[in-house]
């Protein structure tokens, strides 16, 4: 009896355990998280989808069972030559194994396998780039997930799946395969041949500065072995012209801890050794460090019971620092002094101030509910955060560079008020192509985020800069000229033409720098020498300037098959149904990794998330139709393309340009095969959808679903055959991998279990 009482009272304390566990990270909505039914159950979907990236410990620990069960479960779905990510990327694929999770396991769970506690998680979650965000807000409602012995139909299930990779793996396994992460060695490769360009002050230079190909975005000074600028990194950076890297930080983990806010600090010694370390070494190739600025983040309501007089903005349980309070400007001015003077090689900071995290009472539009705030201008707050920001940096570096973005002010409307407001030590960054009018698919729009297929630069960036000028003040161009948002699963796309426009109209604007990448669109590539080549010659002719670029990197014989192949690209590309609703929703990030389904899922498209099902989602402003019309015609021109580069190959007898030649037409392959896919699912969907309201009687438009899932089915293998070779694909700095090898197989057996069930 005693036992009994013990058993009940540990069970009850480890219930109210999980249950705490739960509702101490957000869950939003909570909806019944969704059923992959193309596996025999929901132990076999954990061990594919974890299957090379977690260990078989790890992954029996996470569902209470021993790591024979989980051997397995993988040997009779065919999985039985581990290949196990090397724990020290595990920080650099956290947030894929979150997500290919998400929908199978709880929170308590969730945790054990990625060896992770509440408050690492919860601080992922809020500052890691938008991530909860990018999970829709919500976390999906699951019932823990405990192994159990497979039936003999579950096993039938898991022999049928064996035998349907398996000729797909055995024509793909090759020597050839990259391991995931394998390009992050490829980029630490220094050349010992190559001298450093160490300078004192890059002053004289015009500002070049990007982000890091594979940094770590929420926390990235904490651990040494996770040097997002290795040496490798840097030289390759310096070749092609880049003289500023950037990392984001939060600023009360970098300041040490005060009278004030004795809650910030911990750790802050470490961190800013490590930046020391980093900003040293990266001026050894003319480089300077610029930290990103997103301040003074806001804190959860407890933060304030002793402080009321600061609290400002409540939103989404976390309360604004005011900045209109003397203590919170303070607090920032002297923490930047302290991390200017404790890294003096820094070379500076760009702010973001009206959007992003929740930072000051106006950042998000809500300085109404400021009792201090709402009685003071709007520019007047955004200003004066830049200026306190100045204000700090420049009393330890008077030459720092101060970059105020920007980036939200006005809703992203016109803002000369505040730019008239700024002190002149300060510099204007604006997004060269915001605004600019467009029209595509028959559809009027403007941009409204990062976009190579329209050109810049547009009316609103033209006047920002045209009034900072006016002020003395210098200005900055915020461009995406590798990729952005429209696919950012490929480290460049080969739309030179496009790029070079765009670099040529900025050489005749009297700008002063460009901030060349977001967190996406940093590889050292070709790209990057366009806008090198313009800088150093702003009178270059577009021609010019490709054909250079084109005879150094591939040589004579391959000229005019690569560029035709560009210029194809290029107009294909023009031909992007863009709006800010399709580059964040449409699936053109995960291609034909997205799984389909017979039944609408009912679930929304996240911010670079989840795409789901959601075709309305996808399509913003454009009729579904002609969403999916424009993608099949971008896919189309850009096949004609890969036929150029086919043939450059074939004309090319140098060994090491059409080795790189056959590298840059695998990565252009996946980008088609991107385009060519988000038409076949918008198709699915659409057919699908009229199938159903048929109730499932007519005979025409299920075989037309069918047909699709085949083609789809056919894509989902034709790109794992691409990204083997490369792996670049799929990956994306805050977003990590998007999808892997293993997600293109199983879209293969979710294609294939849905023939099956229509039939």
């Amino acid at each position: 009896m005693k036992l009994l009482i013990a058993v009940t009272f540990f069970v009850c304390v480890l219930f109210q355990y999980t249950v705490f566990a739960q509702k101490s990270l957000p869950v939003g909505t909570h909806p019944p998280a969704l059923t992959f039914d193309h596996f025999p159950n929901r132990s076999f979907a954990f061990v594919w989808r974890n299957w090379n990236l977690v260990s078989p410990e790890k992954m029996a620990e996470t569902i209470k069972c021993k790591p024979a069960d989980i051997l397995n479960i993988a040997q009779l779905m065919g999985l039985e030559n581990q290949n196990l990510l090397p724990n020290k990327f595990q920080d650099q694929i956290y947030i894929s194994l979150l997500r290919r999770n998400w929908h199978l396991l709880p929170y308590e769970q969730l945790l054990t396998l990625l060896d992770m506690d509440r408050e690492r998680l919860e601080f992922a979650l809020k500052e890691d780039d938008f991530l909860f965000h990018k999970f829709g807000n919500l976390k999906p409602a699951c019932p823990e997930l405990h192994y159990t012995k497979p039936t003999d139909e579950e096993i039938k299930m898991a022999v049928a799946i064996k035998e349907l990779i398996r000729p797909i793996l055995e024509k793909n396994n090759t020597e050839a395969a990259e391991d995931l992460f394998e390009f992050i060695d490829d980029l630490k490769t220094f050349d010992e041949k190559i001298a450093f360009v160490e300078k004192d002050s890059l002053a004289e230079d015009q500002l070049r500065f990007i982000y890091s190909y594979f940094g770590i975005f929420g926390d990235p000074l904490m651990d040494e072995d996770n040097d997002p600028f290795p040496n490798g990194l840097l030289q390759k950076l310096a070749q092609k012209g880049v003289n500023g890297v950037w990392m984001h930080v939060v600023l009360g983990q970098l300041a040490p801890q005060g009278e004030v806010f004795p809650e910030f600090g911990e750790g802050s010694e470490i961190r800013l050794m490590n930046l020391q370390k980093i900003a040293r070494r990266a001026k050894k190739f003319g480089i300077d460090i610029y930290l990103y600025m997103n301040e003074p983040r806001a804190q959860p309501q407890e933060f304030f019971e002793q402080r009321p007089q600061m609290a400002g903005v409540n939103r989404d349980g976390f309360t604004t620092m005011c900045t209109s309070d003397e203590q919170v400007r303070n607090w920032m001015e002297e923490s930047l002094t302290h991390v200017f003077t404790e890294v003096p090689e820094l070379g500076g900071v760009f702010t973001i101030t009206a959007s992003e995290n929740l930072t000051n009472c106006a950042s998000h539009g809500g300085k109404d509910q400021c009792p201090r705030c709402s009685k003071r201008p709007y520019e007047d707050i955004i200003a004066e955060v830049n200026r306190t920001i100045a204000n700090g940096v420049h009393a330890a570096k008077p030459e720092a560079k101060v970059i105020a973005w920007d980036w939200g002010w006005n809703g992203h409307g016109m803002a000369r008020e505040v730019i008239d407001k700024l002190p002149e030590d300060v510099w204007l960054m604006s997004v060269s192509e915001w605004a600019k009018p467009i029209e595509r698919g028959g559809v009027s729009n403007t941009v409204g985020e990062y976009s190579i297929s329209a050109v810049g630069p547009g009316p609103r960036a033209k006047s920002h800069w045209s009034g900072a000028k006016k002020n003395l003040l210098k200005t900055v161009a915020k461009v995406q000229f590798n990729n952005t948002w429209e696919l950012s699963v490929v480290p460049w796309l080969p739309v030179m033409d496009l790029v070079a426009r765009h670099a040529a109209n900025l050489a005749q604007m009297d700008i002063d720098g460009v901030m060349l990448s977001w967190t996406l669109g940093s590889y050292p590539s070709p790209n990057l020498e366009i806008a090198k080549k313009f800088s150093d010659d702003p009178d270059a002719s577009i021609e010019e300037v490709l054909n250079s670029l084109a005879l150094e990197r591939y040589g004579r014989a391959a000229v005019p098959y690569v560029r035709n192949a560009w210029t194809t690209f290029s107009s294909a590309f023009e031909e992007y149904p863009y709006d800010i609703r399709v580059v964040y929703a449409a699936p053109q990030q995960y291609g034909p990794s997205n799984l389909l389904f017979l039944k609408p899922t009912g679930y929304r498209a996240t911010m670079v998330g989840f795409p789901y099902d959601d075709l309305k989602g996808w399509s913003g402003p454009y009729p579904p139709e002609t969403l999916i019309s424009q993608f099949e015609k971008m896919a189309n021109n850009w096949e004609k393309g890969l036929k150029f580069m086919e043939g450059a190959i074939e004309a090319t007898e140098n060994v090491s340009h059409k080795k790189l030649l056959e590298e840059d037409l695998n990565l252009a392959k996946a980008a088609y095969l991107h385009f060519q896919s988000v038409g076949q699912q918008g198709r699915f969907i659409m057919a699908r959808d009229m199938w159903l309201e048929s109730q499932k009687t007519d005979k025409v438009l299920k075989d037309q679903v069918r047909e699709i899932l085949e083609q789809e089915k056919q894509t989902a293998i034709a790109l794992l055959e691409v990204s083997r070779k490369d792996s670049r694909i799929g990956f994306e700095a805050s977003n990590q991998y998007y999808y892997v090898p293993q997600d293109l197989l199983e879209k293969v057996i979710n294609c294939q279990f849905l023939i099956n069930e229509l039939d």
